[in-house]
């Protein structure tokens, strides 16, 4: 009888371990599908700042997909909106309300990220922005940081962070774009290795 309730736990834990294989081999595939759609997008059209700026495209440079970079964060929502001013790659400035923070723990580091609300009129307004910079910044990933989208779940007390979608800003590309810098909150001691790298 232990012979084979052994051999029962075995199988079982077998069966969860090719299911959780399984998973994670799905999760990298459709992420790398994604990847091959932008650079479709980013290639032929009109409204990807390579057609726009004439910019010879190449394709973009990602790390590989790894599922530990998606990370299910606590959500503390901000009690003080008072609005945050952020300087942009044109000497600019955007104005956005602040929205929580986000914390989790990565490579034995405790990091919280502002999350913000956009307030410009138009189409985006009321929707999330999330400006980040790590220990990759001006070296593997591009300098000025990346963004990363982030989705509304009212009432909810955790958000997912998936930094295999972490992307470029399009001043990473071409010059004559604006693009907001990460707030200082959001300047990260860990290296984030996942995500879009630089793209010169």
């Amino acid at each position: 009888m232990i012979g084979i309730a052994v051999f029962a736990l075995l199988a079982t834990i077998a069966y969860y371990s090719f299911i959780d294989n399984d998973s994670a081999e799905k999760y990298a595939q459709q992420i790398l599908k994604d990847r091959q759609e932008k650079d479709l997008f980013m290639k032929s059209n009109e409204g990807s700042p390579f057609v726009m700026d004439s910019v010879p495209f190449q394709p973009l440079k990602y790390f590989a997909p790894d599922v530990r970079y998606r990370i299910i964060a606590n959500i503390e929502p901000a009690t003080e909106k008072k609005v945050v001013v952020l300087p942009t790659s044109d000497g600019l400035e955007k104005k956005y309300l602040p929205y929580g923070y986000a914390s989790f723990s990565l490579d034995g580091e405790n990091c919280k990220l502002l999350i913000l609300e956009v307030m410009d009129a138009g189409p985006y307004r009321g929707t999330l922005f999330l400006a980040f910079a790590d220990a990759t910044s001006a070296n593997e990933t591009y300098g000025a940081g990346r963004y990363l989208d982030v989705k509304k779940t009212p009432g909810a007390t955790t958000i997912t962070l998936d930094f295999n979608e972490a992307y470029n800003p399009y001043c990473a590309y071409a010059d004559s774009f604006s693009c907001p810098f990460p707030p200082k909150e959001n300047i990260l001691k860990v290296a984030i290795r996942a995500g879009e790298k630089s793209f010169h």
